[in-house]
């Protein structure tokens, strides 16, 4: 079995040493086996449970809600619908971030609406309004 260090895992993951450390920590990688020589080294496998990670994170979820994911994967009783659902949970925030966003955004606009731009900014109305 091949086993690789840590910087060797950092670098075809494409993350940071210090990343793969704080997994580990988090817990949401295993401990690694030590060499005599107190380095890390990591089976093969690891990699896929760091793209899974990886994945996890671009999906928007938090580490804890990754963490829930990897823990599900391990208990074979463990129904496809308990990840569903947390999909479906992550989706319901997502469209309420959004919907807090487009009024930001909204708000932002009407903002930008009263001021023409030009003249001194003792003048802006923008700034008279945050003032309030």
């Amino acid at each position: 079995m091949t086993l690789l260090k840590i910087g060797q895992v950092a670098k075809q993951s494409d993350i940071s040493v210090e990343t793969v450390r704080y997994y580990e920590k988090r817990g949401l990688i295993p401990a690694p086996q030590r060499l005599d020589s107190g380095y890390r080294v990591y089976p093969q496998s690891i990699l896929q449970r760091l793209h899974f990670i990886q994945r996890c994170k671009d999906l928007g979820f938090s580490l804890q809600e990754i963490g829930e994911l990897l823990n599900l994967q391990t208990d074979p009783a463990t129904s496809s619908a308990l990840v569903k659902e947390q999909v479906e949970n992550k989706i319901q925030l997502v469209k309420q971030k959004i919907g807090e966003l487009q009024k930001i955004e909204h708000s932002l606009e009407q903002l930008s609406d009263l001021c023409c731009g030009d003249g001194p900014v003792s003048d802006c109305p923008i700034i008279d309004f945050l003032k309030q």
